[in-house]
């Protein structure tokens, strides 16, 4: 007999029990989901909607009545694109594109930033300014980017705004880019929902791979290094040796990458499973072998947004190469604080951004002395970069987790002054699992894209029926990993 109470308390939406890709519920939620959608897959309204209400019944899930938001944003952005499309006055257009990204910004502010910023002057004038109580709706940072850049591409008459509510709403809800993304063009996104509905061979096999791959690494690599050593290291770093805090910075390192980039992986593969394709979010970043390109491999997404609507309107390097450097560093200023209200993550985008304003400056004088480099030389300097470029990487990720730039520096400080590399033994005995799947996870991703590829190739081979039943056993695996240990939900306050 169903107990219709407890029904309605799994259904409703619980601030300490958020739901999540890898959660329990998920699975019974995404199942229900699909066979709605397959069972209406054939009529392009019906689909819509149905995407629509699950993807609104999902945010409610996450961010409760929040969802209210989205719903508004959507509202208000749909509407201010066609008054701007439609508008024959330049200056009309421009007022309604100021008034959009006011509204945007001024949303996301509000939740994001109001505390951080009473607290600024709390701090300055010895003030006693209360905080307010606000909770930060999950992907407020996302679809509020996704708002800015259709309002702008519509102004900059790079796409014709939307003529149905229903498919910008679609746009703007959709379910699988919540939580960390990744930031969808409108542009990219919207024409997919009018073709007709077809899953091929190659997006079985992706969307299978991706959605497993995403799993693993947030499940079997992300959560059980975070919860049985990271945590504790970054939790108060001077408890712990010099050589335990640096293996405590490369496991995070595994930590924020399988974290992030595995919820991407997941969202990309239920998009492809559903008739969409995102573009991918991720391209082993830790194989750069520069900053430059790092950023070209991390959060793509995110990457070619500050590019397209913040380093280019900023001027780009049209005006010098001074100001073009200045450009990089405010950019990635303004990129860090996106990521979070916190001095910390300030100090992290302006780490990035001087970095990528010093690559710059090298690629320069490599351009103008027309150096090249072949050879032996050549692999020798690649391998240098990469081992440079992670530990750059590595360093900043210390001010991006650290509580505190107290907390920051006094794990730094254990590293140069208290590293005790005698424990090595001991600290392998105590910690061997956890070691182990570390050297998995590096390995995983320094495998060749051509080995993805092979693999990608094998799963489309296999019927839709083997499919399912791959992934319930996978995910049935998954589930006795889960139970052995909680689940971690990192979100970076995005």
């Amino acid at each position: 007999m169903i107990d219709i109470n407890k029904l309605l308390y799994e259904l409703s939406y619980h601030e300490s029990d958020p739901v999540l890709f890898n959660s329990g519920f998920f699975f019974y939620y995404f199942a229900l989901f699909l066979m709605c959608y397959l069972l209406v897959s054939r009529n392009k309204t019906a689909r819509v909607w149905v995407y629509t209400v699950f993807s609104l019944y999902f945010f409610y899930k996450a961010c409760g009545y929040y969802v209210g938001l989205v719903i508004l944003s959507a509202i208000v952005d749909f509407n201010l694109s066609r008054w701007i499309h439609e508008s024959p006055d330049k200056k009309v257009k421009k007022s309604l594109l100021i008034l959009s990204i006011f509204l945007n910004i001024g949303l996301l502010f509000y939740f994001k930033y109001t505390n951080f910023f009473i607290g600024m002057i709390n701090d300055v004038t010895a003030g006693h300014i209360s905080t307010l109580k606000l909770i930060l709706p999950i992907g407020i940072s996302f679809y509020t980017f996704e708002n800015l850049s259709y309002t702008i591409d519509v102004y900059r008459d790079e796409i014709k705004p939307v003529d149905n509510f229903m498919d910008y709403l679609f746009f703007l809800s959709f379910f699988p880019k919540l939580m960390m993304g990744p930031i969808v063009r409108a542009a990219d996104f919207i024409p997919q929902i009018s073709m007709p509905y077809r899953l091929s061979s190659e997006d079985i096999g992706k969307g299978m791979y991706l959605i497993m791959g995403g799993l693993f690494k947030k499940i079997v690599i992300s959560d059980f290094i975070y919860q049985n050593f990271v945590q504790y290291i970054f939790d108060d770093p001077s408890k712990h040796t010099g050589l335990e805090c640096l293996i405590g910075v490369y496991g995070y390192a595994l930590v924020i990458y399988c974290d992030f980039s595995g919820y991407s992986d997941m969202a990309l593969g239920i998009a492809r499973w559903t008739g969409f394709k995102i573009p991918p979010n991720f391209d082993s970043p830790y194989q750069s072998s520069s900053i430059t390109e790092f950023w070209r491999r991390w959060h793509i997404s995110l990457s070619s947004w500050l590019r397209d609507y913040l380093y280019i309107p900023l001027g780009g390097n049209r005006k010098g190469r001074v100001r073009q450097y200045v450009n990089l560093a405010l950019t990635m200023l303004i990129g860090g604080f996106w990521h979070g209200a916190s001095w910390n993550f300030i100090f992290w985008g302006a780490m990035h951004g001087g970095a990528l304003a010093l690559d710059k400056v090298r690629i320069d004088y490599l351009k103008k002395s027309k150096t090249v480099i072949t050879g032996w030389k050549a692999s020798f300097l690649k391998v240098l970069g990469v081992l440079i470029t992670f530990h750059f990487v590595c360093f900043c990720w210390v001010f991006f987790k650290a509580s505190t730039f107290h907390d920051a520096w006094s794990l730094i400080h254990q590293v140069v002054y208290d590293f005790q590399p005698e424990i090595a033994l001991e600290l392998y005995n105590g910690y061997t699992a956890v070691f182990w799947v570390m050297v998995l996870g590096f390995i995983l991703h320094f495998l060749p894209s051509k080995v993805e590829f092979s693999v990608e190739k094998i799963l489309g081979r296999i019927p839709v029926a083997g499919s399912v039943a791959i992934m319930v056993a996978f995910i049935w695996l998954l589930v006795q990993v889960k139970s052995t240990q909680p689940m971690i939900p990192i979100y970076f306050q995005f």
